[in-house]
């Protein structure tokens, strides 16, 4: 790539990420363009799908979520407060950007998403807590990796969506851990 095609790139994917966390993931594509100084056919030459740039901009997201899956494994406290630690975690990792948990969750394991990778990531991440958990035998045989991530994601759209805090939201998950942890 041409040194200023890399800088019109890069300034795309700067502006997005200021834009997305304004706006939303929804936002204007010609508004983010506009801001970063080129035209709308130079974004979609970059990124010719939304999903293309929102898969951009997650780029240093994934440092993050394998960051915070290496605490998650060897935090301190009982099965149950070390998975409601990594849920809380989940849904932040999840709900930086406006809009972002109906996104990545509705992305989760569809193999054709253009944020696959970035989903794929996040349910490793996922797949590691519970196989510490599966260890300890703190969890039902039958829980699947991508299902939680799901759950866990439809929570995190909700409080999305309903601008809820995370005192209304720690029982929600509450609920989805006590169902998962073995008996």
């Amino acid at each position: 790539m041409r040194a200023d095609a890399q800088r019109n790139r890069d300034r795309i994917v700067e502006v997005a990420r200021d834009v997305f966390r304004e706006q939303g993931y929804d936002a204007s594509l010609d508004e983010v363009a506009k801001r970063a100084g080129v035209g709308a056919g130079t974004l979609y030459r970059h990124f010719p799908q939304r999903e293309n740039l929102l898969d951009a901009i997650m780029q240093s997201w994934v440092d993050r979520v394998n960051d915070a899956a290496d605490k998650a494994v060897t935090r301190e406290g009982t099965p149950r407060e070390q998975l409601l630690a990594w849920f809380e975690t989940y849904v932040g990792l999840i709900s930086v950007h406006k809009g972002g948990p109906a996104k990545i969750t509705s992305a989760m394991g569809h193999e054709e998403s253009p944020i696959r990778t970035k989903c794929q990531t996040l349910a490793a991440a996922n797949d590691r807590v519970l196989d510490h958990l599966r260890e300890a035998g703190a969890l039902r045989p039958d829980v699947d990796s991508v299902q939680m991530c799901r759950l866990v994601g439809g929570v995190a759209t909700v409080a999305d969506q309903g601008e809820l805090d995370a005192a209304v939201v720690r029982p929600l998950l509450e609920v989805v851990a006590d169902g998962v942890l073995a008996p």
